[in-house]
């Protein structure tokens, strides 16, 4: 529910507008300009609605709390600042470090973000507190959930990195605030540049610095990367 209200409010203030290039569907004789899978009208009980998709009796994921598999494609220009200033290009943001990591798939597939999180901040000497704005994957409302839950939690903080203290909490307020792939869709191959444009956008227009994005993948792999706003 939080994805479709923060997408469909970003939607309404033209967020989305400088990073989406429109395209034309001959099918429908029109040009498609924007992501047309928001829903910024639904509500709980509609999404409580809806059948699992998968577990007919017992299941918990649904349509409405899984990113759909959309069309899609991204594009992002990534070069040397030295490079990008002699083109005659205005950098919008540095790539300061990225982190990748596997977890077992058999026993917690899509929890990757909770274990390369604290270890890309912890090699940068940062914490949580020291990021101003997170983009996380929403594969499904529970991983996210659950990639949140593991990193507040003293037992799994201890099993992963030995450390008997949790690591601490991403405030909501920080955490895709224009919304993600439950709402937007997740074009396979597209999600990754997708969310470093989302949130490099993000940090020019709230004149934040550092920007933090995470995402799983298939057969228990995640990755991370932190940037920051050049100003």
């Amino acid at each position: 529910l939080a994805s479709h209200q923060k997408a469909a409010a970003a939607q309404k203030a033209d967020k989305f507008d400088e990073e989406i290039v429109a395209i034309w569907a001959p099918e429908r004789f029109e040009a498609v300009e924007r992501d047309n899978l928001i829903r910024g009208d639904t509500a709980l009980e509609k999404l409580a609605s809806i059948r699992p998709a998968f577990d007919k009796a017992y299941g918990t994921i649904t349509a409405g709390n899984s990113s759909a598999l959309t069309d899609g494609a991204s594009v992002a220009l990534i070069t040397d600042e030295s490079r990008a200033r002699a083109l005659g290009l205005k950098p919008k943001s540095r790539i300061i470090d990225s982190f990748f990591v596997g977890v077992d798939p058999t026993e917690q597939l899509l929890i990757g973000p909770a274990v390369v999180i604290p270890y890309l901040l912890k090699r940068n000497g940062l914490t949580l507190e020291n990021i101003d704005l997170f983009e996380i994957h929403e594969a499904f409302a529970a991983q996210v959930l659950s990639c949140l839950k593991a990193m507040e939690s003293k037992d799994f903080c201890q099993r992963y990195f030995g450390d008997s203290k949790a690591f601490g909490t991403i405030p909501d307020e920080k955490l895709n605030v224009n919304g993600g792939a439950l709402a937007i869709g997740h074009p396979f191959g597209a999600t990754g540049a997708r969310l470093v444009t989302t949130l490099s956008n993000e940090l020019i227009r709230s004149n934040k610095n550092l920007g933090l994005i995470a995402i799983c993948a298939a057969g228990g792999m995640a990755g991370a990367m932190l940037i920051e706003h050049i100003a």
